[in-house]
């Protein structure tokens, strides 16, 4: 299972997306929504209510 990396929710294998940035950094990202918050908008997981890691620090 791949953890996608801005909600948090698991995914099969096979499923989502691989973002490789020019530093080298892998995201996983298991939908749209997600790739557009992180990538386009730069919202970070951590302010996002509606995320996996958001319940965890708050």
């Amino acid at each position: 299972m791949v953890i996608c990396s801005f909600c948090g929710n698991e995914m099969p294998r096979g499923t989502g997306k691989m973002y490789v940035k020019k530093d080298g950094k892998i995201f996983y990202f298991c939908s749209m929504k997600c790739e557009k918050n992180m990538n386009k908008l730069g919202r970070k997981p951590l302010r996002t209510k509606w995320t996996k890691f958001y319940k965890k620090g708050n």
